[in-house]
């Protein structure tokens, strides 16, 4: 089983940026896609981006051109840089498999993604 943990979150203005990082513990981490979900209060959890083994990205329409997805697989990490933050995107951030990766590892804590107006 790989362990995940997500840090970097924080509280941040409106257009502001963070950079969000996802650990792996064991390196099957680079042979499966990998995607950032997200959970605000009270809403279901969301896929807002995702990257495949060979690098190729996806994103949800509400970030698209505002966050970018990366990773090293030597490092075992996969990376999220949100800039122009927007209130809308505060929650709670989790890492996990994604795409045609269909099995999910055990959810991290995840990190906490605060934006104010």
């Amino acid at each position: 089983q790989v362990q995940l943990v997500e840090s970097g979150g924080g509280l941040v203005q409106a257009g502001g940026s963070l950079r969000l990082s996802c650990a792996a513990s064991r390196s099957t981490f680079s042979f499966n896609a990998i995607g950032w979900y997200r959970q605000a209060p009270g809403k279901q959890r969301e896929l807002v981006a995702a990257i495949s083994t060979s690098g190729s990205t996806n994103y949800a329409d509400s970030v698209k051109g505002r966050f970018t997805i990366s990773r090293d697989n030597v490092k075992k990490m996969v990376y999220l840089q949100m800039n122009s933050l927007k209130p809308e995107d505060t929650a709670v951030y989790y890492c996990n498999t994604a795409l045609y990766s269909t099995t999910r590892w055990t959810w991290g804590q995840g990190t906490q993604v605060t934006v104010s107006s």
